[in-house]
């Protein structure tokens, strides 16, 4: 892989929906961490060892979910699957991705919370080890393709310290933007340009604006619908919906929304919210299928496996249409000269930003002692030295975190 060519080849048709799927459903078996160690697994998987993309291609849909609300990680994963097999293929990489952690959450609201008893301390804080070293290798690879020279680098480094300073969600935005303006006056993009490999699978514009109609009806339609008809209903699903639309910065900025939604209300105790809380930190995948758990338990007439489903979608689906309307902009604004100019800032500012994010919620937050750094240091050598794919090093780093906390 030399970080400029994204491998195109068969499989073609329903071969291919299925291996996004499987791919997929990996991912959301064995990635811990939250969103910012999501992008290093995804890095892992799509560009590293599958090709499927470009680190280029990965970092402007970084970039591009992170100035959308909504669960970033689901919007990133969705995107990808529309890149390798259009819409279908979006709709079977988050299904993949979401699928494990949505079942496990929604299976506790039904009552199953003895698994709580098999949840140790030391699991957990292994899967967080092993989260920092795949993000290690994924900025490592990230920096030698979008920073390589002395300009790059030092918009990296000023990201960085910026991302540390302003507050955020809003503050990335404006280092996205301040990196685009600075791009767009001092570089060129060379003659590499990474091939547009949303020219293979396309989303049409019919699409694109069924989207767009469709967000309209359920974010503006529900929410105006809500408050005339003055129905509990209907305001309990516009407030997933307001929160899967509204939030900036990742999954643990929506649990304040969703705890506006369905506390005050009743519709789910406090006791309830914070078990189903403390469950979800230790499940791999989007922190944003907790709406599954509070659909499950709350005290409404949409209960059980239906009110999951239904809080699932209220919360994720208008994000992801956001993506449908967006992606095929992104792309042809990204084969402009000047937006191109513009996008190297943006991309070399995307590493800075994941260095920040990964010192400030995976080191400081994930590594608290020395085993938890020694469990760090031999992920990453079974990565980036032998090779080891990520699903296996979370089970050994899994392990290897339960053991030492026994002891």
């Amino acid at each position: 892989m030399n970080g400029t060519h994204a491998n195109l080849d068969a499989p073609r048709g329903r071969n291919r929906l299925a291996e996004v799927f499987v791919v997929a459903l990996r991912l959301g078996l064995t990635s811990f961490g939250g969103p910012i160690a999501h992008v290093g697994y995804f890095r892992q998987e799509y560009v590293a060892r599958r090709e499927w993309l470009d680190e280029r291609t990965l970092a402007g849909l970084v970039a591009l979910c992170h100035f959308l609300p909504g669960p970033t990680s689901s919007q990133l994963g969705f995107a990808i699957g529309i890149l390798r097999a259009g819409i279908p293929g979006g709709i079977a990489a988050f299904a993949g991705f979401t699928l494990p952690s949505a079942v496990v959450m929604a299976a506790l609201g039904f009552g199953l919370d003895a698994f709580g008893e098999f949840i140790h301390a030391g699991l957990i804080d292994g899967l967080k080890a092993v989260a920092a070293a795949v993000l290690v290798v994924a900025l490592l690879g990230m920096t030698k393709q979008l920073a390589p020279d002395w300009l790059r680098a030092s918009v990296a480094c000023a990201s960085f310290f910026a991302s540390l300073v302003l507050p955020q969600p809003f503050g990335i935005v404006a280092i996205f933007a301040v990196a685009a303006v600075f791009g767009m006056l001092t570089m060129r993009q060379s003659e590499d340009r990474a091939p547009n490999i949303a020219r293979q699978v396309k989303v049409s514009n019919t699409a694109a604006i069924v989207a767009l109609i469709v967000f309209i009806v359920l974010v503006v339609g529900g929410l105006i619908a809500a408050a005339v008809t003055q129905s509990q209903m209907l305001d309990y699903l516009a407030g997933y919906v307001r929160s899967g639309v509204l939030v900036f910065g990742g999954g643990h900025v929506v649990l304040g929304l969703l705890n506006d939604v369905v506390v005050p209300q009743g519709w789910v105790s406090q006791q309830e919210f914070l078990a189903g809380y403390g469950a979800a930190q230790a499940l791999p995948g989007p922190l944003f299928t907790f709406a599954a758990y509070l659909g499950a338990v709350a005290d409404t007439h949409l209960s059980g496996w239906i009110g999951a489903v239904t809080a699932l979608a209220a919360i994720f689906v208008p994000s992801l249409l956001l993506v449908v309307v967006l992606l095929p902009r992104w792309h042809r604004v990204s084969s402009n000269a000047r937006a191109a100019s513009a996008l190297m800032g943006i991309n070399a500012s995307v590493v800075g930003f994941l260095a920040a994010a990964m010192y400030e919620h995976v080191w400081l937050e994930g590594l608290r002692s020395i085993s938890d750094a020694a469990i760090a240091v031999v992920a990453f050598a079974l990565l980036a030295v032998v090779g080891l794919p990520p699903w296996l090093v979370v089970m050994l780093g899994g392990v290897a975190g339960y053991t030492i906390g026994l002891l």
